[in-house]
């Protein structure tokens, strides 16, 4: 069967999708629930050990306090409250921490630092996976033992108002509760209001035990505006009333009843200093947790200063203030300090109670258990505590006693600081069949794609692919059988649970069907490619193909990327390997262009001819049909090579002066932003531009930025959407003017005009309008064949409609990058790709490398926290999920979207041969398969490495879904190459 090479590298590049999505759900797998909940909450109590004498305490203690609110503040990061921010906006809050009754905390998340990972953390005491960072989006009801299901089958009855995410794990739990969304990042008002109203009266009344705030402003003013912004002070000024309304209220509540209550004030998670989350600095590690009670006994003069401790250790904490069995599944220990004003005999109790516990959770998950140290410390301890028990029945008052009971205490609390540990550190539990059932996929696919170089970069752009005779092959038949045994052997045998072996017969022959296939597929290309003796051949009909010294370049420059990857400061600061590479590519220009310009062979200057050799070589190359890949020329020109002597004299100039220019331009936007981890806490332009010091400044910058990208861009649009996009790039001023990031000449002061919503879906009309026109003309063409203006006028419409929706949704910071990413590509269009006439597979990896380039030019990094969600929400005033992502995941990938984007344009438009767009489509998704295949290897064998999870694991990630947008460029490529095609 033979099929083009764009149709058929896109239908690899799917396939590999199904294997990364495969090896991604191993890798990634979703907890295992228990389903003997029921049993664990109906054990008794463990009872209180005992040594020759008989204990009477065998249930569980009564509660410490009868009411618990929890006000969990988004995004509370330590120093907003310990540091100066929290003695200028927070008083109330602060004269607790210093004076009041209390214990005060620095509380460290683990990755990833998203919401609904830190809530299960909190609640469970457990360390949730790092999918749930993709699962944040859409929270599945939490099945796992907590404080909340314990609390409501004690029969305590729970209110919460916020987050509606609390709502979703738990959706049964509540006798009362508000929520709200919390992905509508550009709300920061309402979306606390909402909770606030609530308040007076829920506190007025007395029939409800636990009563649990989240407030969403602070978190969503840090996305929008960074932690530097003003409106972060009057949030925390509002955080800090409400906790004194609710401290006060509880207070006099405890003057009637006489009974302490528990107030505690917390963060999910920390806020970076761009104001995003998800990553491993210790800004978004680190949160403010205080403990609020009269039941803490503080001495005049007593300073205390925030201890650290780790965020799954409240979950234990209130089990026990509530009186409740600690949740099973819970790697944290009891926050001491609540305890320590309790008699010795009670604190002892809470000790084992939490280290029976742990030890239990460490025999269900550590075969050699008994040779752990925290598990013989913890026997230790119940030894000590029993002869405590002993003594203590018959002698209660003795300074043996309490020097015992002091040692006892201080066993416990090391046993439980080993055991949390121990527990915590056996948290990666990975599916291996499943991921080796992806990485099979996947390499097959990258394997057929090199084995199909020779063919697919030929002049006929097709290849033979062996479809038939593999599967009726006794090879795929016999592979099948050995795959069905391993697969039935594997299932039967795994003492866990596997992705795999849960989907239906039917399902897994499928994917089994078609590792067979692949397999086939590898060996018969395999088999004609070195029986042909064509491999890696550029010019298979010539013996020794000439590279030359940009084909090298590539080749290494690829090469070493996949190495770095290999390295976890390499993944945290990839953006400096793509820099040097497209620093080295434009140095490399520059000597092509200069060697083509100013010499012969022999060293002597002339006037700007090619170089003839290469010129020869490229005739030869479009005479023979065989020959590896397409030239490119414009429309009505002729085949005939012509010399740079014939430009004009500033364009001689242009094209020597090219090269230096783009290197110009990339400096300057390595300033703008600096990205990764190791110089990312440094000022650049891009927080000078940002400051409310220089919203003017950044006003003229803006408007600039956007002239110049509607004069980049109109030259090849019709007149209507010239006006269209005119009127849509206007409108992108005025709603960033409306949301405040900047000023109309005649607006002074920094009020907002509204939220921008009208003004947003004013430009999104003018979006879908550029591209529907776009579309037509695409369909038009297919109409009259011969008119192949219509085509590329549509091509580049559809760009100019995704360049103004980048427009919309980057900063007005980062409008500059979209900027300097028009103008490389117009200067490389007419003066580096026209002049020097490249074949398509080095123009396409051009593309590629410019456009990862761009990838960090916007800032991003491959840390979770640099994800800008707030680009989900331009034009929406409530939360929809399929567009939020849409907009979140281009703003995210929008440079190597719009460079793919133009390539397709600019091949179209300039290229006579019609295989230009197959060899474009071959090259990108090779380009692409080779670090994803290369990667998830790396990954396998540093599954256990120290930075797993806080710098690999973000990067695959990363990594799945650049491979996902890989395949929709490919569709498209190949759609616009049949289009070709039926021209």
């Amino acid at each position: 069967m033979r099929l083009g090479s764009g149709a058929f590298a896109a239908c690899c590049v799917v396939i590999e999708v199904l294997g990364v999505a495969l090896f991604l759900r191993g890798f990634f797998p979703a907890p295992v629930r228990s389903s003997s909940r029921a049993e664990q909450r109906a054990e008794p109590a463990a009872p209180e050990p005992s040594a020759g004498a008989s204990s009477n305490w065998t249930k569980l203690p009564p509660p410490l306090f009868k009411k618990v609110v929890i006000m969990l503040i988004d995004g509370l990061r330590d120093d907003f409250v310990f540091g100066s921010k929290g003695v200028k906006f927070m008083p109330y809050t602060t004269y607790l921490v210093e004076k009041g009754a209390s214990h005060s905390f620095v509380a460290e998340a683990k990755l990833p630092t998203v919401t609904m990972p830190r809530i299960k953390a909190l609640m469970t005491g457990s360390l949730p996976g790092f999918i749930d960072v993709v699962r944040n989006l859409n929270s599945p009801e939490l099945l796992e033992d907590n404080v909340i299901t314990q609390a409501k089958a004690a029969g305590k009855r729970i209110i919460f108002y916020g987050d509606e995410t609390w709502v979703k794990l738990f959706p049964k739990h509540f006798v009362e509760y508000d929520g709200t969304t919390s992905f509508f990042v550009s709300d920061y008002t309402e979306v606390d209001d909402n909770v606030t109203r609530h308040l007076d009266k829920v506190l007025k009344r007395g029939d409800w035990d636990m009563l649990i705030l989240h407030y969403l402003g602070l978190d969503h003013i840090g996305h929008v505006s960074g932690p530097s912004s003003p409106l972060i002070g009057h949030k925390l000024r509002e955080m800090d009333s409400i906790l004194m309304k609710i401290h006060t209220s509880l207070l006099s509540e405890e003057r009637e009843t006489l009974v302490p209550n528990l107030l505690v004030l917390c963060g999910d998670h920390g806020m970076s200093e761009t104001g995003g989350h998800g990553a491993s600095s210790m800004e978004e590690l680190n949160t403010a947790l205080i403990l609020i009670s009269s039941a803490f006994e503080r001495k005049p003069g007593d300073i205390r200063r925030p201890k650290h401790v780790q965020q799954t250790d409240l979950a234990a904490t209130l089990a026990i203030g509530l009186g409740l069995p600690i949740p099973g599944n819970s790697v944290g220990s009891l926050l001491f300090p609540t305890v320590e004003g309790r008699p010795v005999r009670e604190q002892l109790r809470f000790l084992h109670l939490n280290a029976v516990q742990l030890s239990k959770l460490l025999q269900e998950n550590v075969p050699s258990y008994e040779k752990e140290p925290g598990f013989e410390q913890f026997k230790m301890s119940e030894r000590l505590h029993g002869n405590w028990i002993r003594l203590y029945l018959e002698e209660n008052n003795s300074e043996v006693l309490f020097n015992l009971g002091a040692k006892v205490r201080r066993q416990y609390l090391d046993a439980l600081r080993t055991l949390s540990l121990s527990l915590s550190r056996q948290v990666a539990q990975y599916d291996i069949y499943s991921m080796l059932v992806g990485t099979v996929v996947v390499l097959e696919v990258l394997s057929l794609l090199l084995l199909s170089i020779p063919e697919a970069l030929s002049n006929k752009a097709e290849l033979e692919v062996p479809l038939w005779s593999p599967v009726f092959s006794l090879l795929f038949y016999l592979t099948l059988l050995v795959l069905s045994a391993l697969h039935v052997i594997v299932c039967t045998s795994a003492e866990s649970s596997c992705y795999f072996c849960g989907l239906s017969w039917l399902t897994a022959g499928g994917v089994m069907v078609l590792v067979s296939a692949l397999l086939c597929a590898v060996v018969s290309a395999l088999a004609k490619t070195f029986g042909d003796g064509k491999f890696l051949s550029k010019n298979p009909a010539h013996p020794k193909p000439r590279w030359s010294e940009l084909d090298v370049l590539i080749l290494l420059g690829t090469m070493g990327h996949v190495l770095s990857l290999g390295a976890s400061s390499f993944i945290e600061e990839e953006h400096q390997t793509w820099y040097f590479l497209i620093n080295t590519l434009c140095l490399a220009l520059c000597h092509e262009i200069y060697r083509n310009c100013l010499l012969r062979d022999d060293s002597e200057p002339q006037q700007c001819p090619h170089v003839e050799e290469e010129f020869i070589r490229t005739a030869a190359a479009l005479q023979d049909r065989s020959t590896g890949c397409d030239t490119l020329e414009p429309h009505g020109v002729s085949r005939s090579l012509t010399s740079l002597d014939t430009l004009r004299g500033y364009e001689k100039w242009m094209v020597l002066a090219s090269p230096w220019v783009i290197l110009t331009c990339c400096r300057l936007l390595r300033s703008l932003n600096q990205t990764g981890v190791q110089w990312a806490h440094r000022p650049d332009l891009g927080h000078w531009l940002t400051s409310s010091d220089h919203k003017a400044e950044l006003s003229v910058l803006t408007a600039l930025s956007l002239i110049v990208i509607f004069a980049l861009v109109q030259r090849k649009c019709s007149l209507t959407s010239k006006v269209a996009l005119a009127l849509g790039l206007l409108g992108v001023y005025c709603y960033r003017a409306a949301i405040g990031n900047v000023l109309f000449p005649w607006q002074r002061d920094s009020k907002d005009i509204s939220k921008g919503v009208i003004e947003a879906r004013f430009v999104h009309v003018f979006v879908l309008g550029i591209l529907f026109t776009g579309t037509k003309d695409l369909l038009k063409s297919q109409v009259i064949a011969t008119d192949v203006t219509i085509k590329t006028v549509g091509l580049w419409e559809i760009y100019s409609g995704l360049v103004l929706l980048a427009a919309l949704l980057f900063r007005p910071h980062n409008l500059p990058v979209l900027v300097f990413s028009l103008l490389i590509q117009t200067i490389m269009t007419k003066f580096i790709w026209k002049p020097l006439r490249h074949d398509a597979a080095e123009i396409t990896i051009m593309h590629y490398w410019f456009g990862q380039a761009f990838f960090y030019f916007q800032g991003n990094s491959n840390n979770i926290a640099t994800v800008d969600i707030s680009a989900g929400f331009v034009g929406l005033d409530t939360y929809i999920e399929v567009p939020a992502v849409f907009l979140t995941a281009f703003a995210t990938f929008a440079g190597p979207v719009l460079w793919a984007s133009h390539l397709v344009s600019f091949l179209s438009s300039e290229t006579s041969s019609g295989s230009a767009l197959s060899h474009a489509c071959f090259c990108y998704a090779l380009i692409c398969s080779f670090p994803v295949s290369a990667y998830i290897i790396l990954v396998t064998s540093l599954r256990y490495h120290l930075f797993i999870w806080s710098v690999f694991s973000p990067k695959l990630l990363y990594e799945g879904m650049h491979i996902l947008i890989t395949a929709a460029i490919c569709v498209f490529f190949t759609a616009m190459d049949q289009t070709n095609t039926k021209a």
